[in-house]
């Protein structure tokens, strides 16, 4: 293959995993990054002059690091340190109802018992053992290959398997299949909650998101000096491998030769040639024109109506009086299926909306280390329509005061002192991440067809591959990583491909 250059648009998560995979192999690779830093939507922000994670919290799937790692001569525990918790996270009501799950699935068994009956820590086994077969039917011939459709999918499960693959139940809503394990509403909102990993509602997502619950259930870690570093690592790990990153270098358009990219275009207008292109970006802006005309037909675009879910963040250093706080802790609505229906049909802030606190500062048991002022990152789900239905400065302010005032009526006082308050909305995403109205997880995953309609590592346009969240296999760090490798994997395929056909 020559040393043909490849250039990767974005050093978010996926496009660092494509980037570290071609430099591995000797080629020659030049990342171009909008921002001054790696990361994408592992953003670290400042907060009264100390660093914090404003972007994913939760590390799952330490496999697919693991591998990554690898696979490019790199050991993960060596170059990223870190610690599994015990507590996945703690779940409260405004009843003082606290449910805390565990790394150990006997003591979450134990602690449903005694939080609802023993009748519910049954059904939650049975819950565990149906995520779990949900996760072992898909990880393989689902998430770790290029993006399938039904029947492909079939044929890789193979015909032995089929019932397995029948019972992902991809035609039935998750919050319909809840309905099956778990009485208690309390329960039925709590694990309805994962499919907002997915930036998607639990009433309109397929029952295959239970497979969430898996995944955070084989083990959470806390990263040594927060999730940012683990784009750092990876920033750092290919310039050792012969790859470049350039920063402060926003990509203007694609250039094409007939219908093969053939190189980029900078917003300083330098032109660089390539051999292909990895696009980090959320592919909604290629279908919007914002990389050139040409590039357009390269994915589909995204309706409005067909988005994830925003947020609205507040990264806070205060101190947290009257709740016991574990290093993640979810504050629950009283009303969920209006929380979503307010976000989703009204594109409004919810009135009275589930709060997820990230406690940067304690360990997986919950404990701090130093008493006093602590970073906090405090979520609530947002409509994605900033471009379109922008929010007010009032709508943002009045939603900052229903969050503390959720907060205050669980037991929890925090005070929002604006000299030590970093608040990101749907509009900051937006900017962040073009053309998306501040969606973070590309197209909601509603229905069953969501699954195999994101676009594929291979797009419309010869020698333009897609990475990052907004792709197949779908959103979450690991999935990017996932998607990295198989846009990095398509990639060296049809170079190797055109340097046989060149040399016949």
């Amino acid at each position: 293959m020559g040393t043909q250059r490849v250039l990767v648009v974005g050093a978010g998560a996926g496009g660092l995993a494509a980037a570290l995979l071609l430099a591995a192999r000797g080629i020659d690779v030049l990342v171009l990054e909008a921002a001054s830093g790696p990361g994408g939507k592992l953003r670290e922000v400042q907060v009264a002059g100390l660093p914090q994670d404003a972007g994913p919290t939760v590390f799952t799937m330490r496999w697919v690091f693991e591998q990554l790692f690898a696979d490019v001569g790199a050991t993960l525990d060596s170059l990223l340190p870190m610690r599994q918790v015990e507590t996945l996270a703690r779940h409260t009501w405004e009843d003082q109802s606290r449910l805390d799950l565990f790394a150990d699935p006997q003591r979450s068994e134990d602690a449903i018992a005694a939080f609802a009956t023993p009748q519910e820590a049954q059904r939650y086994r049975a819950f565990c053992a149906r995520a779990r077969g949900i996760y072992q039917t898909l990880e393989e011939p689902f998430m770790c290959q290029a993006r399938p459709n039904p029947v492909s999918l079939a044929q890789r499960v193979g015909w032995r398997r089929l019932p397995e693959l029948a019972a992902i139940a991809p035609f039935e809503r998750m919050w319909a299949a809840l309905g099956d394990y778990f009485q208690d509403p309390r329960l039925r909102q709590l694990f309805g909650r994962y499919a907002t990993y997915c930036g998607s509602s639990p009433y309109l997502a397929p029952a295959t998101l239970m497979l969430v619950a898996h995944a955070e259930q084989a083990g959470v870690w806390t990263v040594d000096g927060g999730m940012h570093r683990i784009a750092s690592t990876m920033a750092d790990l290919l310039t050792r491998l012969g790859g470049t990153i350039r920063y402060g270098s926003p990509v203007a358009r694609l250039q094409l030769r007939g219908d093969q990219v053939c190189g980029a275009t900078l917003a300083s207008g330098e032109s660089l040639d390539c051999a292909a292109v990895v696009f980090n970006g959320d592919s909604a802006a290629l279908a919007q024109g914002l990389l050139g005309d040409a590039a357009r037909r390269a994915v589909p675009a995204t309706r409005v109506e067909q988005r994830s879910l925003s947020a609205l963040t507040w990264n806070l250093v205060t101190p947290a009086a009257g709740f016991p706080l574990a290093r993640h802790t979810v504050f629950f609505s009283r009303d969920y299926a209006a929380e979503f229906d307010r976000i989703l049909q009204d594109a409004q802030l919810p009135a009275d909306p589930t709060v997820y606190v990230c406690a940067h500062d304690r360990d997986g048991q919950g404990q701090l280390a130093v008493a006093g002022a602590e970073r906090l990152m405090c979520l609530v789900n947002a409509p994605a329509a900033a471009d379109v239905r922008p929010l007010s400065a009032d709508d943002i302010a009045a939603c900052q005061e229903r969050m503390l005032a959720k907060l205050a009526r669980c037991g929890l006082r925090l005070y929002a002192d604006p000299d030590a308050t970093v608040c990101t909305t749907p509009a900051d995403f937006h900017r962040l991440f073009p053309a998306t109205g501040g969606a973070l997880y590309g197209r909601a995953s509603h229905g069953w067809r969501a699954s195999f309609t994101r676009p594929a590592a291979r797009s419309g346009v010869r020698g333009l591959y897609l990475a990052g969240g907004s792709v197949h296999p779908g959103p979450g760090v690991p999935m990017a990583l996932l998607s990295g490798r198989i846009a990095a994997a398509s990639l060296v395929q049809d170079l190797e491909h055109r340097h046989r056909r060149g040399r016949a």
